[in-house]
């Protein structure tokens, strides 16, 4: 007798559906991600800019609408949670998927309150790998361009290059810094590329928006303290990133 092994892969989309507890007609436009420890705080924030908000069939995967547009918004820290929510719903056929967060600077002219815009990313996290060839995957240009549009007429500090999503802030070392930091890369966290490689296997667009918070070239990490306007900085550039992640749900087709 034979064994019949069925990995997640096989999910059919009914199955998906039905395990939501969402229509045909409900699948999401749009896509945001959020990795932060903060989970509650931000939750209740990102889910109040919304309208009909229903909390889905799995926790912690919420549905709500942004004017004439379907948004579904999850805090999902690290790439192993990040890939669940990325690939359930550019399986489904969600437009556009977009990853907002904090990361840490590895260039010095990086402050606090800065906004970090991948161009492309080096898949250190322990998950992407499974979906790209070469370990590197690339937002899209276009939306990349749109994010950067939206948040100049903000009034933020924009900064457009390569980045690195590794898979624990724990296991970060200084080593890592040092060579990121000679490689040319601006920033680290822990999502973009996982998120951004689950999305594209289906053929989904991807985006994602940073906020500077660690100095990591002047040995300052999130547990130190930060000046008042720095932390001000962030405040503003945090809401910032949600806003526009909004502005470019209002401009999907």
């Amino acid at each position: 007798m034979g064994i019949n092994f069925r990995s997640i892969f096989d999910v059919t989309r009914a199955e998906w559906l039905s395990g939501l507890n969402l229509t045909e007609d409900e699948v999401p436009d749009v896509v945001i991600l959020e990795g932060s420890w903060w989970r509650a705080e931000r939750q209740a924030l990102r889910l109040s800019a919304l309208t009909d908000v229903r909390e889905l069939g799995f926790p912690d995967i919420f549905w709500g609408r942004h004017g004439d547009k379907q948004v579904v918004f999850c805090m999902a820290y690290g790439a192993p949670r990040a890939v669940e929510i990325s690939q359930i719903f550019a399986q489904l056929g969600c437009k556009l998927v977009i990853q907002i967060g904090t990361c840490g600077g590895l260039q010095s002219y990086l402050a606090p309150g800065d906004i970090v815009l991948p161009n492309k990313i080096w898949c250190k996290d322990g998950v992407a790998h499974h979906y790209v060839i070469d370990n590197l995957v690339r937002a899209d240009p276009a939306w990349r361009a749109r994010a950067k549009d939206a948040l100049n007429a903000r009034n933020r500090t924009v900064h457009v290059g390569p980045h690195v999503t590794f898979s624990s802030l724990f296991a970060e070392t200084t080593e890592m810094y040092e060579a990121w930091h000679k490689d040319g890369l601006l920033s680290v966290d822990m999502e973009t590329a996982t998120t951004l490689a689950a999305a594209a296997r289906y053929g989904v667009p991807g985006v994602s928006m940073l906020v500077v918070w660690d100095e990591l070239t002047a040995g300052r990490r999130f547990m130190d303290p930060m000046s008042p306007e720095g932390l001000a900085e962030l405040e503003i550039s945090n809401e910032a990133v949600f806003a526009t992640a909004l502005t470019l749900t209002e401009e999907i087709i």
